[in-house]
C-alpha cells in the first residue's frame, strides 16, 4: 500500500516497464511525475462525481430528462428543448430513461485523448 492506495500487480508492472530505472530503483524526478499524474486523474473523478451529484438533486443516483432539462437551463438558457432530449438520448447508452454516473462519465470523457488505466504520464 503506497499513501493509502494498493495498486494491482499488473499495475506495478506496467508502471515499472514505463519508467527509466537506476540500480537502487526507480528515479526521483520519474516517482514524483508519476505520482502527479495519477493524483490529477483521481481529482478529475472526483469532479466528475460532483458534478453528477448536483444534477441529481434528489439524490437517486442516476439522472432524469427533467434533470438534464433543468442542468441545462441553468447553464444554457436559449438551448432548444429538443437538442437537450437529443443529448439525453445520446448519453442514455442503454436507453432505460436513466443517465447512470457510469454513462455520465463516459459521455464526459468523450473526445478527450483516452488515458491508459495503467500509464499515468
Amino acid at each position: 500500500m503506497l499513501f493509502g492506495y494498493k495498486p494491482s500487480k499488473v499495475e506495478v508492472d506496467s508502471v515499472m516497464a514505463s519508467v527509466q530505472q537506476n540500480n537502487s530503483g526507480v528515479l526521483l524526478e520519474e516517482f514524483l511525475k508519476l505520482m502527479s499524474a495519477k493524483k490529477a486523474a483521481q481529482l478529475y473523478h472526483s469532479e466528475k462525481r460532483q458534478i453528477f451529484t448536483a444534477f441529481d438533486m434528489q439524490y437517486k443516483g442516476f439522472l432524469t430528462l427533467e434533470d438534464f432539462k433543468r442542468a441545462f437551463n441553468s447553464v444554457a438558457p436559449k438551448l432548444p428543448e429538443r437538442m437537450i432530449v437529443e443529448a439525453f438520448r445520446e448519453v442514455d447508452q442503454d436507453s432505460d430513461g436513466h443517465v447512470s454516473f457510469k454513462e455520465f462519465e463516459s459521455a464526459m470523457n468523450y473526445g478527450q485523448n483516452e488515458i491508459s488505466q495503467l500509464h499515468f504520464f
